[in-house]
């Protein structure tokens, strides 16, 4: 079954796209969550109605995130957290603790949006991706320091 997409689709395809698919997965997935139109010309014409005004909504998203990043790239994060004997972390330094700090500076992310592989278990300094747009990653370079060390 050809299908119009309405939305990006990972591994599918993008927004304004013709693509085929199973009958099943057009049926039973894509039409009942509205993500796809069927391929006819009626539809055709109103998708593009809809592309346009979607590319122009997707350009001030974009300058919006491009903005977001310049001040992210900016900021000098430090978290300080308890140590061990050996410079081992006590607990972790999570997406939802970077998540705080960026709002206490100000600028506020989703923690979802914090594309932290697994936590943070030791000092030093980290290079931590921000996905703020499909197309826009900035990085927040994080430094995690001796609480004991700070407080002097």
């Amino acid at each position: 079954m050809e299908v119009i997409l309405r939305e990006h689709i990972d591994n599918l395809g993008r927004r304004g796209e013709v693509v085929k698919v199973a009958d099943g997965y057009a049926r039973n997935y894509l039409l009942p969550r509205k993500l796809a139109l069927p391929a006819t010309e009626g539809n055709k014409k109103h998708i593009e109605r809809e592309r346009r005004i979607f590319e122009a909504r997707e350009a001030e998203e974009k300058q919006a995130a491009e903005a977001v990043a310049a001040r992210l790239a900016a900021l000098e994060c430090v978290i300080a957290r308890k140590v061990g004997e050996t410079e081992a972390l006590y607990g972790s330094v999570t997406s939802a603790d970077i998540a705080d700090l960026l709002a206490s500076k100000g600028v506020e992310i989703d923690k979802r949006k914090i594309q932290l592989h697994e936590a943070i278990k030791a000092l030093g300094e980290f290079d931590i991706p921000v996905k703020l747009h499909r197309e826009v990653t900035a990085h927040v370079k994080l430094q995690v320091v001796n609480e004991a060390a700070a407080a002097q």
